[in-house]
């Protein structure tokens, strides 16, 4: 039986940008759904509505009443996709975080930019690696292509706080950290520190944590290595 994989990508991403992991992925035999989340669909007039509610239900619709799902999300997808585990657990039997981490009860992404208009535009290069988003592995093509297809992420996803349940259901799904932009070890100690709110959730969850060293946009500079990746650890534990 195919493994059901949904690929939820980060802001200013649609389900282009999983293109060739998702190829890779059904060639090993998987059921592949990449999301273009609400709110991120360059041609709904509505877009810059959306919510995180939105984005989660619509994680939640992209797996079959009755059936489950690996849940695979990227950097600012982290956001929607934890809180579509909290809202119906059951549709999800492993949750793989890349470059990104479940987040906690209150968190917004950044909560600064509610004042500065209805949607976040892509920064350019050097503002996106001064708030530790790595380019490593990029070329001209990959830069140049995700610059042409960006599309401004709504400001009510990236400042809305994250509004999570008291249920603790969504703690035991099993979860894997893939780590690009930093090392598992210093995962690891910002999870332990709890100085960094990011990953303070991770205290509360029996994470593993894989390293596969690169930038932030793993999808684009290491795809066959990510795909890899996704398919062994979703396949692990698939039901």
């Amino acid at each position: 039986m195919a493994t059901r994989i949904v690929l939820v990508p980060g802001f200013w991403l649609g389900a282009w940008a999983w293109d060739e992991v998702a190829a890779d992925l059904r060639e090993r035999g998987n059921e592949v759904r990449a999301l273009t989340l609400p709110g991120l669909d360059p041609a709904d007039p509505e877009r810059l509505s959306a919510t995180l509610e939105t984005q989660a239900q619509a994680i939640i619709d992209a797996v079959p009443a009755e059936e489950t799902a690996v849940l695979v999300s990227h950097s600012g997808g982290a956001a929607p996709a934890y809180l579509a585990t909290d809202r119906a657990p059951d549709r999800f039997h492993r949750a793989i975080y890349v470059d990104s981490a479940p987040l906690p009860a209150g968190f917004a992404i950044n909560p600064a930019l509610a004042e500065l208009g209805p949607e976040w535009l892509l920064p350019d290069w050097p503002q996106l690696e001064e708030t530790g988003n790595s380019l490593e592995g990029l070329d001209e093509a990959a830069l140049n292509r995700f610059r042409e297809r960006a599309v401004g992420e709504p400001t009510t996803i990236a400042a809305g706080p994250l509004e999570l349940s008291d249920s603790p259901a969504r703690l035991s799904i099993p979860t894997t950290i893939i780590c690009n932009s930093i090392t598992a070890e210093l995962a690891k100690k910002f999870r332990d520190s709890g100085e960094v709110p990011d990953f303070t959730e991770l205290t509360r969850i029996d994470a593993d944590y894989i390293d596969l060293p690169t930038g932030h946009w793993p999808m684009w500079s290491k795809p066959k290595e990510l795909a890899d990746l996704i398919h062994t650890v979703a396949n692990r534990t698939a039901q």
